[in-house]
């Protein structure tokens, strides 16, 4: 390589929201402008006159053709923004019909973020005329008066759809088409949408799904001959993500297919050179920027990663040996006074450590008032960094989140009695109601409950000690996905509205129980609601004694 003095010049433009509807510009030509100068100063008036008119009626001729000029192309700029008004007007529509329903839909969630977002960039850049001005004031009051979304939220979409077509094994061309995990629902994506997706991708140095959405997007380009895609740029971008994955002979293909659009393309030129001369001297060692953070999920131990999918995707994990141990009884907890009449519904999931769901435990007026006191508070959910012991944002967490206290409302209080009796344990030192929202592509990727031995700042302004046990109520349904799954357990909770999981993260002996790693699957579609009780050490020792010799949780039904 040393004789190779060839290198790639810039990437591919990465320009956020460039308009792609290229309008003729016909420029006139200097002989209309620059007309001879008028001699004949001798010349008789009549025949001045007559010559003067004449250059006159030539000059005014040029402005007649500028203004038709102007006219059509205002009109083919009106009728581009009625189209966008009416594909606007449709789609608004549709949503309006049945708004919970539209949204619990990931691509509908997706279009809906990028249509005001680059889509509304472009249509905002098509009403610059006279009453530009005008028409941008009213926007700027409007903006302050309404929620719009960033380019941050378009990523974050964008994010969120490319993370379940690697979760769910998701087809992109089926997802173009609408379909999302066997189901056909009524969306699909155009050219542009997926050209969007491509180009995130892109920015996030994730160049194998740039591939995967650039290709999608050439070919729905030349199915809908469609003004929203430039074939050169889809291009530019397809060939740019193959070379960075090693593959040079097709990036020379595609780059040979956009000079042949574009033959003074400099960049393209640049890296044709690049890529000839690398594949002539054998390189097949191609430098890999690392993905961008906000675009890759956090690092997992690949089979970790592996297993966490295969649940989401109903994979079975367990072996039927296990799995045909697991009994479901009506169980009273050792004569619990609260339990003798209406005994709780107990199903075993895991024997070791043991993990219960306990079904009709919340019922639907509790849940609407939960879920009512909430909804005002929420906020993105936070984790703790066990360096610092502080609250942060982290992308391997995507959910809103609310806290709500027993004196609130009676519902809070009724709830946290019903934890003491399906675990046994005191709810005194119990962290407040976590109530979670997670909507389409909200995930929680694998973690444990409890503080590790050295996260020694978590936990620590409590003064309660570790979590103990964890109580999780669903509070919904979930059309697909969401499942609360533990990798290396092989198990998988599907949420049911009413149902609780109940495990406890420490050992007798209060080590953590590194067995109870578990994660919440992302929402394919619907809208996933929880309500966490986490019960901490303090207080329990009576109900749940210490035992430093022993590293074995209690198995046996209480």
């Amino acid at each position: 390589m040393d004789d190779l003095d060839v290198r790639i010049l810039s990437t591919p433009d990465r320009t956020v929201g460039r308009l792609l509807v290229n309008f003729p510009s016909k420029s006139l030509t200097p002989g209309f402008w620059n007309a001879p100068c008028m001699g004949g100063i001798a010349i008789m008036v009549g025949s001045m006159y007559i010559t003067t008119s004449r250059k006159l009626l030539e000059t005014e001729s040029v402005l007649l053709r500028t203004l038709h000029q102007y006219i059509t192309d205002q009109e083919h700029r009106i009728a581009i923004l009625k189209k966008h008004a009416e594909d606007y007007e449709k789609e608004h529509s549709i949503a309006a019909r049945d708004v919970t329903n539209y949204l619990s839909n990931p691509i509908n969630d997706y279009l809906l973020v990028k249509r005001l977002t680059s889509d509304w960039h472009k249509t905002e850049k098509l009403m610059q005329d006279p009453y530009y001005d005008a028409a941008m004031q009213n926007l700027t009051q409007y903006r302050e008066l309404l929620k719009f979304p960033t380019d941050e939220d378009l990523t974050g979409a964008a994010t969120a759809l490319i993370r379940l077509q690697d979760t769910y094994k998701l087809d992109t061309a089926s997802v173009a088409r609408g379909e999302l995990n066997g189901i056909q629902y009524s969306t699909q994506l155009s050219a542009g949408d997926c050209f969007e997706l491509g180009r995130q991708s892109y920015n996030g140095y994730d160049f194998y799904h740039t591939e995967l959405w650039m290709s999608e997007a050439l070919k729905r380009h030349e199915q809908e001959r469609s003004n929203s895609t430039v074939r050169w740029e889809i291009l530019e971008y397809l060939a740019y993500s193959t070379f960075m994955q090693g593959n040079l002979k097709k990036a020379i293909d595609l780059t040979t297919e956009l000079l042949a659009i574009l033959p003074n393309h400099e960049r393209a030129l640049g890296n044709l050179a690049y890529y000839e001369a690398a594949l002539k001297n054998g390189t097949t060692e191609i430098e890999k920027k690392e993905p961008s953070p906000k675009v890759a999920s956090t690092m997992l131990d690949p089979e970790e990663r592996d297993r966490y999918h295969m649940l989401c995707r109903n994979e079975n994990l367990m072996s039927i040996e296990l799995s045909s141990q697991l009994r479901c009884r009506y169980t009273h907890n050792n004569k619990n006074p609260l339990l003798l009449i209406a005994p709780l519904k107990e199903e075993e999931a895991y024997l070791s450590p043991r993990i219960v769901l306990y079904r009709d435990v919340l019922y639907d007026n509790e849940i609407e008032t939960i879920k009512r006191m909430a909804q005002p508070r929420l906020k993105r959910a936070t984790v703790q960094n066990y360096k610092t012991g502080e609250l942060e944002f982290a992308d391997y967490r995507i959910s809103k989140s609310a806290w709500l206290k027993e004196d609130e409302d009676v519902v809070v209080s009724n709830v946290a009695k019903r934890v003491e009796s399906m675990t046994g344990l005191s709810v005194e030192t119990a962290e407040e109601l976590q109530v979670v929202n997670y909507g389409v592509g909200g995930h929680y990727d694998p973690h444990y409950d409890f503080a590790r031995s050295e996260e020694t700042n978590a936990f620590k302004s409590l003064g309660t000690g570790n979590r103990i046990a964890t109580v999780l109520f669903y509070m919904s349904d979930v059309p697909q996905g969401g499942s609360t799954v533990f990798p290396w357990l092989g198990v998988a909770l599907q949420p049911v509205k009413g149902t609780a999981a109940v495990w406890f993260n420490l050992f007798p002996s209060g080590n953590g129980d590194l067995r109870t790693r578990h994660a919440a699957c992302p929402v394919l579609q619907g809208s996933k609601w929880v309500c966490n009780k986490w019960l901490h050490e303090a207080g329990q020792e009576f109900k749940r004694p210490c035992d430093p010799k022993e590293n074995v949780e209690q198995t046996s039904s209480q």
